[in-house]
């Protein structure tokens, strides 16, 4: 999940209250702004619920969500779907697997509001990554109740199973302290993957009432393989070419360094070159190249060069020692008799996690489980920034997340 625009300025670690400032300020100032609306976009969105009050709601909050998170003016006729005030609590969730930070965004006035955890990708803000905070303020000002936990490991871009606990322990919290026996879980990037692994183990199965991935992983063998090969193979024997981002790559050499540096003493000094140029820190980065020896220096920009035949070389062998730890983090194999509902979403031209990916989950998940499926050019990998959407494209993934709105509003 790499850093792009940030759509809230200053969505660094804030107060409660600074943070309810300026989600107020940025709701009031999309308000006045212009919005052209296609008379049949809205016609259609009005008759897809036009026999079912609680299904054209539905797909009113879709629209309004949708528009709140890409800035634009939500339309005068679907205003009353959107909450004026959301209020916003710093938390410390007491799990078994260790306390964690947690934000819950509450409409005001609905302290019992259908409930989604959203779970963020691999980034170092973690759940004070600016999208994320975006998505749970939307989904919030449109009445539901959304509880956003760190994940540590993926925060500091480890993508492993003490994570899986973390989402079920956070699923089990909040629906024991809800008027609802189970509450919808939603994944992010690989948080997704390892939320359907949540929702396959016994422990954490029934408090999670359905499962949302969006732009997530079946396999991690095969998108690492991926970040090496710009492939990945589809279920019906065709192939998905597409040049990957480097992000991937250098998340897997992050976090499996010593496969990548041998030497220990290395270690330090390159893993701060590697997570400068994560975080897209320039100056941090020039910094700690200036920090290397000539030797190290080499390696960590060969290292950067993601694309080149020794690099490709190494990730070659990490893969193969890796595929025990590939496995636990990779639905694949896990979810071929879960009977949770499972909502599957990805970008058509994601380069970090290819759309081929939900095609597999799709393929194993049990026709009753699997609710939706989409591949969307709207979407690149977690931005409404792909390119050459149809109005049949907005309309499309609308019903998808109007879909996963009246599954939590549903009892």
């Amino acid at each position: 999940m790499p850093p792009l625009r940030q759509r809230i300025p200053g969505a660094r670690r804030l107060g409660t209250s600074r943070l309810a400032e300026r989600l107020r300020a940025r709701r009031e100032a999309i308000a006045e702004r212009p919005r052209i609306v296609t008379a049949s976009l809205l016609a259609a969105v009005l008759l897809l619920g036009g026999l079912s009050i609680p299904f054209l709601h539905a797909h009113m909050q879709s629209v309004a969500v949708l528009d709140l998170i890409a800035d634009k003016a939500v339309p005068a006729p679907l205003r009353p779907v959107v909450s004026d005030h959301v209020a916003i609590s710093e938390l410390q969730l007491p799990l078994p697997s260790g306390t964690v930070r947690a934000r819950m965004y509450t409409p005001v006035g609905h302290a019992d509001a259908p409930a989604i955890i959203v779970f963020h990708g691999v980034h170092y803000k973690g759940m004070d990554e600016p999208r994320m905070i975006a998505f749970a303020s939307s989904l919030a000002a449109c009445g539901i109740r959304v509880l956003t936990p760190e994940l540590p490991g993926i925060k500091d871009y480890h993508v492993d199973a003490n994570s899986i606990a973390t989402i079920g322990d956070s699923a089990q919290w909040l629906a024991q302290r809800s008027h609802h026996s189970s509450v919808g879980v939603l994944g992010l990037s690989f948080s997704g993957g390892l939320s359907l692994l949540a929702a396959a183990d016994p422990r954490w199965h029934s408090y999670i009432k359905f499962v949302v991935t969006i732009g997530s992983q079946n396999s991690m063998a095969r998108v690492a393989d991926y970040y090496r090969t710009g492939h990945d193979a589809r279920p019906n024997g065709t192939i998905e070419y597409l040049p990957p981002h480097e992000y991937g790559a250098l998340v897997l050499e992050y976090q499996h360094l010593d496969d990548f540096v041998p030497n220990t003493a290395d270690q330090p000094a390159i893993r701060e070159v590697l997570r400068a140029h994560l975080y897209e820190d320039a100056p941090a980065e020039r910094a700690a190249l200036a920090k290397l020896t000539p030797e190290q220096k080499t390696l960590a920009q060969d290292l950067m060069a993601t694309t080149s035949n020794s690099t490709h070389a190494l990730m070659l062998a990490s893969e193969r020692q890796h595929l025990d730890y590939a496995a636990t983090v990779s639905p694949t194999g896990h979810i071929g008799h879960l009977d949770t509902p499972v909502y599957l979403l990805h970008g058509e031209a994601d380069n970090i996690i290819p759309a081929a990916e939900t095609l597999w989950m799709a393929n194993e998940l049990p026709h009753h489980s699997l609710k939706a499926e989409l591949i969307s050019p709207v979407l690149s990998h977690l931005d409404l920034d792909g390119t050459g959407p149809t109005a049949w494209d907005e309309l499309r993934l609308v019903h998808f997340f109007a879909l996963v709105l009246h599954a939590a509003e549903s009892k």
